[in-house]
């Protein structure tokens, strides 16, 4: 987690605790050490956020300090209530946490009557979920998109042969019954997509292709109207 988005989350933690949070709770729950979270709190405060509290106590944001607030219709609430429901059938265990957090997040922000429309549970998104796949980890798989890193991947084909390919992702489908990477396939030298629940095993190289990610979903988006990239 990048600490510019750490930061934003202890003042979120902070903002909806009840009573005073220790560092131990915030690094457990931010899955970072204590120590981090100690120069996070600092941190804030050099910033004039009024954290207050100490070490081994707990740590609270003193009232009157908020973030801005969200300006939701009724309309607009229901439609992240059933956006957030979606994210439940992705199969993607990273997201479906992260769609709770947010929902946690909006009901503490929002007005009474919208958080009684988020609290109602009238909104459901039925359907079974995909299982997550066996070989690689999804999130692993947005990161590597989001930073532009190459990913070395062990594959099965539509013929069970095996293959080995070094991907630059450039994009996640999730559909309803398993996810596709797209990518730019450095052996073919094509974008391909890629089932998750064929790759058997899946690791980032180190190496980037910073810069060329839009370029090859800007390829990609245009390829629309003739057909897909191709499936391996």
């Amino acid at each position: 987690m990048r600490k510019a988005s750490r930061l934003f989350e202890i003042i979120q933690i902070l903002r909806l605790a009840r009573h005073p949070i220790t560092a131990a709770e915030i690094a457990l729950r931010l899955e970072v050490t204590v120590r981090s979270i100690y120069r996070d709190i600092a941190a804030l405060q050099a910033m004039r956020v009024p954290v207050e509290g100490e070490r081994g106590i707990g740590y609270i944001l003193r009232p009157g300090f908020d973030l801005p607030p969200l300006m939701f219709s009724i309309e607009e609430t229901e439609a992240v209530v059933l956006a957030l429901a979606l994210l439940e059938r992705t199969g993607d265990a990273e997201l479906k946490a992260a769609a709770r957090r947010v929902g946690e997040k909006i009901a503490g922000a929002v007005p009474p009557p919208l958080r009684q429309t988020l609290s109602a549970r009238a909104l459901h998104a039925w359907g079974s979920a995909p299982r997550q796949p066996e070989g690689i980890d999804l999130a692993g798989v947005r990161r590597a998109i989001r930073d532009e890193e190459t990913l070395s991947i062990r594959y099965r084909d539509e013929q069970a042969r095996p293959t080995e390919r070094t991907i630059r992702p450039i994009a996640l489908i999730y559909y309803s019954e398993n996810a596709n990477i797209v990518a730019w396939c450095e052996l073919r030298r094509a974008l391909r997509n890629f089932r998750a629940d064929r790759v058997e095993a899946c690791e980032a190289t180190g190496s980037h292709f910073r810069g060329e990610g839009n370029g090859l979903r800007q390829l990609w988006i245009s390829g629309w109207a003739e057909r897909p990239a191709g499936a391996v």
